[in-house]
């Protein structure tokens, strides 16, 4: 008998258990979990929200934490702030010339034998400014008022006056080949003596009143001012 009980004993496998979930790791989130599929335990979903969150917060603390990211967020945040304010985004007058000269009142300053290539002069009140002798190839006067300025021997190759008031300048021996001066732009009273206008655009008004009172041969590019004016 004691034999038929160990064998008995060794074929009769042990009772299994079935562990049913603690009541305080139960959460409201889990309230559709069913005792009859305790392959998912409300812990392990927890765990997985919890593991599903780190993740997220993680990618995104990487993002700062990646410099070129970081890198490309301060400079969207630089363009922003540059294009919201006109005077951050505006640094300077030109590549020579870094004070700001455009849309200011620069009446009287002098500006006489300096480089200011490409200087942005737009909308400035130049009244009685000085450019004697300076290099202000491809700047732009647009809408300037350089009432009395004094621009003799200036190289003004490619200058923009489009719509400036030129009335009363000295542009005696100055160079003006290529320039603009299109709209209401208007010379009225302006000595032009050795003036160079080879291929500046003139309203025919312009021209006329220009031709009477031109005279001399500009002493660096040889033209006579009669001829680059077109005078009949």
């Amino acid at each position: 008998m004691a034999a038929l009980n160990i064998i008995f004993s060794l074929k009769i496998p042990p009772k299994t258990f079935i562990s049913l979930p603690k009541p305080h790791l139960l959460s409201s989130s889990s309230s559709s979990f069913s005792l009859s599929s305790p392959s998912h335990p409300p812990h392990i979903e927890l765990r997985n929200l919890q593991a599903s969150d780190n993740n997220k917060n993680g990618s995104l603390l990487s993002n700062f934490a990646n410099p070129i990211a970081s890198a490309s967020l301060l400079l969207l945040l630089s363009a922003s702030l540059c294009f919201s304010n006109p005077a951050l985004a505006f640094k300077g007058g030109g590549p020579y010339g870094q004070g700001v000269t455009r849309g200011q009142d620069l009446s009287g300053k002098d500006f006489s034998g300096k480089t200011l290539i490409k200087q942005d002069f737009k909308t400035s009140i130049l009244r009685m400014a000085n450019f004697k002798g300076a290099k202000l190839l491809g700047a732009s006067f647009f809408d300037a008022d350089l009432t009395g300025a004094d621009l003799s021997d200036a190289d003004l190759r490619g200058a923009d006056f489009s719509l400036a008031n030129v009335t009363k300048v000295n542009l005696t021996n100055a160079n003006l080949e290529g320039a603009t001066a299109t709209g209401n732009t208007s010379f009225r009273g302006s000595v032009i003596t050795g003036a160079d206008f080879t291929d500046v655009p003139l309203r025919e008004d312009q021209r006329e009143y220009l031709c009477k009172v031109a005279d001399g041969v500009n002493p660096t590019t040889g033209n006579d001012t009669r001829e680059t004016l077109l005078c009949n």
